[in-house]
């Protein structure tokens, strides 16, 4: 009896020793987790570096430590350096890396090398030509620029001339929101796509000239205008102001900048389709930690969009979309 006693006593202290050890194992799961946006200048790429920044922080809590290394080219055009950005951290041995491509095509071969280096890479935002990748987190963008073809038929009553001034050949993204709009507004008969065969450019000066251009070319022809993200919709909206058109033709444009709030209640911009590049970020991190952890992940995750306009401007839901807690974040 007293054996067996003795017995039970070891086999408890094994037992407890064990989970001991495994809840300990747990307890220092630590990873290094590369975040690669296109740039660093917009307001969408520092939701994205907040939500990220979040994710890291959820998972301290859970306690698995994640650090997270923000590094991305100086330009948003700048492929090139991107792909070396890529190269760097494949050299460094990262965790893993979690990317929104610039170009859906040059970027194939940096992420192909780390993953036979193996490294995992979830992509963010714009897809990429490659199924290496465990996972893919973004909008559905080509819903988005259905979204804008159908609000900007409302605005005009179903009849009027309209440009699309596309953003940069290349990016997923934007080219899927290009087609969703062009494709969504050619099924309203009394709408007329005059031209969708310019480009904005990397940055907000080049999308002002280029929005300069169809303003002279087109003049008065021109009943309404969409823009497919940030820097493009900027610079349309100064090359709008700067020709005294600002308000006068039906202006939509694609995701949040405090610039865009203040552009709708003055009336010189009619909506915006907006993402969520917060819980994008915080998404595209979880989701790698999950795969790390060696759990299961969604192959597709789609973070949504939503239609702002000056009706729904002060709702609860934009406001959350409109301003998400950066500063909380990026300290």
């Amino acid at each position: 009896m007293r054996n067996r006693w003795i017995f039970a006593a070891a086999l408890c202290l094994a037992v407890a020793g064990c989970q001991q050890k495994h809840e300990t194992a747990a307890a220092s799961k630590s990873f290094t987790i590369a975040v690669i946006p296109q740039g660093s200048t917009h307001e969408f790429w520092k939701s994205i570096h907040a939500g990220a920044m979040k994710a890291a922080g959820d998972e301290a809590k859970d306690g698995v430590q994640v650090n997270v290394i923000w590094k991305g080219p100086m330009r948003e055009d700048d492929r090139e350096q991107q792909v070396q950005v890529v190269e760097g951290f494949t050299t460094q041995h990262v965790s893993g890396i979690v990317l929104a491509p610039f170009d859906k095509n040059a970027l194939v071969r940096p992420i192909e090398e780390a993953t036979r280096a193996g490294i995992p890479t979830v992509v963010i935002d714009s897809a990429l030509e490659s199924q290496d990748p465990i996972s893919f987190v973004a909008s559905n963008n080509f819903h988005g620029g259905e979204l804008a073809a159908e609000e900007m038929n409302r605005l005009l009553g179903g009849k009027g001339k309209v440009l699309l001034l596309r953003y940069q050949e290349g990016v997923f993204s934007t080219e899927q929101r290009e087609k969703g709009f062009e494709e969504k507004i050619k099924t309203f008969p009394g709408i007329t796509l005059i031209s969708s065969n310019q480009y904005a450019g990397a940055t907000r000066d080049t999308a002002k000239s280029a929005a300069e251009n169809l303003l002279n070319r087109y003049g008065n022809e021109i009943d309404g205008l969409f823009t497919p993200n940030e820097s493009s919709t900027a610079g349309a909206l100064l090359a709008l102001e700067d020709a005294g058109k600002a308000g006068k033709i039906r202006f939509l444009g694609f995701d949040a900048s405090d610039i865009f709030v203040q552009a709708m209640r003055d009336g010189k911009l009619h909506g915006v389709v907006v993402q969520n590049p917060f819980r994008m970020g915080e998404l595209g991190v979880k989701t790698l930690v999950a795969h790390l952890l060696g759990k299961p992940v969604e192959k597709r995750v789609d973070t949504g969009v939503t239609l702002i306009t000056p009706a729904n401007l002060d709702s609860a839901e934009s406001k959350q979309l409109l301003h998400p807690p950066i500063e909380q974040y990026l300290k």
